[in-house]
């Protein structure tokens, strides 16, 4: 009985050591881009280009391109076009797991700025304390004074107004021209570091609109040495940028997983260099 049941023992031991392994589902990435091969390199995917004609662009190889299976357009060895692709990556190229189709749109530029007015409405509403000085000329005086100020960190303007213009369109010239940059409706933002109201006597010699003064956590320059720093650090961005309003950095990569990005809050602190990723998992 004692040799039955070690005999069993090995079997099962045995059959255990022979499990198949569980797999890892390979993770597939997709973007919107022009992909354009060149005398110099074959098909890769693009995140910026060149207007040129033909235009100038590179990135990422494309592995299992076929220009003669999507249209595209041609010209002195150059081509090129607007695809949605999908594929697998391994942080140096995109392997094609799906046939390329017309560019969907998905990659248009994140945005995560926030053009509302941080103070509270004053009562009446926003308006010009002087309507004298609240022109377009005394409007660039005013943010220029602000950046030369200590701690100056951003400025823009908060135009909620357009929201009330019936069938205002941002992209028709005609609309723009007519109502935008309305300096006696508009609300001039201007944030600095420390006490920000320091700075008010100074902007109000030159700008009679309303203002709002509001405290920021790191100035311009600050964030500017950064953004040197990240893209000396970072390897593979396609894009380096500040976003004043807020207060950070936004650097342009391939592939943002939540581990690099946790990379990057350790290194620099959380929130200061935000990654955006070009290529997004599929059905994320």
């Amino acid at each position: 009985m004692r040799r039955i049941w070690l005999v069993a023992m090995l079997v099962a031991l045995t059959a255990c050591g022979t499990a198949p392994a569980a797999t890892v589902p390979t993770v597939r990435y997709q973007a919107d881009g022009t992909v354009l091969s060149d005398s110099w390199h074959g098909p890769q995917l693009c995140a910026t280009v060149a207007e040129s004609l033909p235009p100038q662009c590179g990135g990422p190889d494309i592995v299992g391109w076929d220009w003669n299976a999507v249209e595209h357009s041609a010209q002195g060895g150059v081509r090129w076009g607007e695809y949605h692709v999908v594929g697998t990556w391994d942080g140096k190229s995109l392997t094609l797991t799906e046939p390329p189709s017309l560019a969907q749109r998905r990659n248009a530029p994140h945005d995560r700025s926030d053009f509302t007015t941080p103070c509270p409405e004053p009562a009446g509403g926003w308006r010009p304390v002087d309507p004298a000085r609240a022109t377009q000329k005394a409007l660039e005086a005013a943010i220029a004074r602000a950046r030369k100020l200590p701690g100056y960190a951003a400025a823009w303007l908060d135009q909620s107004y357009l929201d009330e213009i019936e069938g205002f369109d941002s992209h028709d010239p005609r609309w723009v021209e007519r109502y935008a940059n309305d300096a006696e409706r508009l609300v001039l933002n201007l944030r600095f570091t420390g006490d920000p109201t320091v700075h008010q006597a100074a902007i109000r010699e030159v700008w009679g609109g309303a203002l709002c003064l509001s405290r920021a956590r790191h100035t311009e320059a600050e964030l500017r040495a950064l953004q040197k720093r990240a893209q000396k650090d970072i390897k593979d961005f396609y894009s380096a940028s500040i976003d004043e309003r807020a207060g950070h950095v936004e650097i342009g990569v391939w592939v943002a997983t939540p581990e690099f990005q946790r990379e990057v809050d350790k290194k620099y602190g959380k929130g200061l260099v935000v990654l955006e990723g070009f290529l997004e998992p599929v059905n994320s």
